[in-house]
């Protein structure tokens, strides 16, 4: 690339953190510009990170494909595992539970979603079964298998998806390496003092607490909640949902292996909230994510301790957390990416995938160093959206329960919704319909699965059903047993790794 005196080209770029936003950014920078700007990473070893998210969404692969990332490689250095979805227990009604499952429900039948299918045997009075067994991602959960999905479209192996749980800590590391590889320099230090641009109020530089000045013209904030540049420099400001998501705190621990070897993850509804089940190769990781007016930190620490598949590996992992979004994500020239950006519960594993993201419209709308606003107000429009979409798909799991049995759930139940949400519960609730919007992260899969795993049980069917066969319980019959003997045939998730990605024991 030519320097010339017009070159507006960004030359130097400072990530601010490390973890798994900072390190899945510098990767990200280093694999797109690979010459011609200079890449630092500033962190400390004495500032811990979260690192409690070890689940991820199906993105996910398409993020470490572009990085070029062999997968079984990646799965063996994480200790990593393969997740076809999201159990959900007891958050209906206690005693109910149901699969969130990565891929659709079947496969269509001519113009109809397989879930019209199901609503119109339902209605019909025939014999329609459980819904989850329509899907294949659920046939071979339930049954511990896993195997790769097919790429002939006309297989009923074709119709799931997958994507991972993984050490996080270990995820950081592994691209650390790839990422120094490239050309990243890593800078160990505690920021002291970060310098603006009087007249601008850009950032100029950070001054690290040994004295040592890092200047750069393109700042990322991976500092985590405390969002050390976006809020702490800059006063960006904070948008608290609370109010729907009222859930501030967990306690997390890993244990040993026990129970089942499971290619799923487990949400399990508390009283004051909910405990997730993660499983590794080399453990298990659990968290209890709660609201702080219903329980104490004490008496949650013991609930999700008493309800682990093994012995505790380490000490309980306290957080706090305000659920909700920074006002501006990119303000200045500071890009705010991870926790610095917002928070959202790990219910649907959106956290890393947020994360992603970040990286992937910072990309889209790279600046130059004249940092036009119209490039800035454009991605703080689709990161407001990207939230607030996922944001509702949240509220949902709280707000669709029938239970009664606790304050945090009479509260979710009866609570105020965002008017986006209650339109399509409301819509859902007359047709079985879902109304999409743009930058829904979540397909209709995904919103079919909640909806109907929890109750909001449609009235009818789309009347264009009406038009078509009247019976189709046999059909439906028939993709069930289609599905349930092609998972049978796979091998267990323990024997799929062992054979193509197994981790060195630690």
């Amino acid at each position: 690339m030519t320097d010339t005196a017009d070159d507006r080209a960004i030359r130097s770029i400072l990530v601010v953190g490390g973890g798994s936003a900072g390190w899945m950014t510098a990767a990200a920078l280093a694999n797109a510009l690979p010459r011609g700007c200079a890449i630092t990473l500033v962190e400390s070893e004495a500032i811990g990170t979260v690192g409690v998210g070890e689940a991820t969404i199906p993105p996910i692969r398409t993020f470490n494909a572009m990085l070029g990332i062999d997968e079984r490689e990646f799965i063996r250095e994480t200790q990593g595992s393969f997740k076809l979805g999201i159990e959900f227990v007891d958050w209906g009604a206690k005693g109910e539970r149901y699969f969130h499952p990565f891929g659709p429900h079947g496969k269509p039948m001519d113009i109809r979603d397989v879930h019209q299918l199901w609503l119109q045997a339902r209605l019909s009075g025939e014999d329609a079964g459980e819904f989850d067994e329509l899907s294949m991602a659920w046939q071979l959960a339930k049954r511990g298998r896993f195997t790769i999905p097919s790429p002939d479209g006309r297989n009923v192996m074709s119709t799931f998806d997958y994507a991972f749980h993984f050490d996080a800590g270990r995820y950081a590391r592994y691209l650390r390496a790839y990422s120094e590889k490239r050309g990243v320099t890593r800078v160990e230090g505690k920021i002291a003092d970060v310098t603006l641009d009087g007249e601008s109020g850009f950032i100029r530089s950070v001054t690290l607490e040994d004295g040592q000045v890092l200047k750069a013209e393109l700042f990322i904030d991976c500092s985590g909640f405390r969002g050390l540049l976006i809020e702490g420099a800059l006063k960006a400001g904070y948008e608290d949902w609370t109010h729907w998501l009222p859930c501030d705190r967990a306690v997390a621990i890993p244990c040993s292996h026990g129970g089942e070897f499971t290619p799923y993850t487990r949400s399990t509804a508390r009283e004051a909230g909910w405990q997730w089940r993660i499983p590794l190769q080399h453990r298990i990781g659990n968290g209890y994510v709660y609201c702080s007016q219903f329980i104490s930190d004490e008496e949650a620490e013991r609930t999700l301790l008493a309800n682990l598949d093994g012995e505790p590996l380490a000490q309980p992992n306290r957080l706090r957390f305000v659920t909700g979004m920074r006002r501006k994500f990119w303000d200045r020239n500071v890009v705010a990416i991870g926790l610095s950006s917002g928070f959202m519960e790990p219910l649907e594993s959106t956290s890393l995938h947020l994360i992603q993201a970040g990286i992937s419209k910072l990309l889209a709308l790279f600046p130059d160093r004249s940092f036009d606003p119209m490039v800035r107000d454009e991605y703080n429009h689709i990161a407001r959206t990207e939230y607030e979409r996922i944001r509702d798909f949240l509220v949902l799991h709280y707000k669709l329960t029938t239970r009664d049995d606790s304050e945090l759930w009479r509260y979710c139940r009866d609570m105020e919704i965002p008017d986006t949400l209650a339109f399509k519960i409301e819509h859902f609730r007359r047709y079985g319909r879902h109304i999409a919007r743009d930058m829904d992260l979540f397909g209709p899969p995904s919103w079919h699965a909640v909806h109907i795993g929890q109750g909001n049980i449609p009235e009818a069917c789309d009347p264009v059903a009406g038009y078509r066969e009247q019976r189709p319980g046999e059909w439906l019959g028939k993709l069930k047993a289609a599905m349930a003997h092609e998972a049978a045939q796979q091998t267990t998730l323990e024997q799929f790794i062992d054979r193509h990605c197994k981790a060195p024991a630690v």
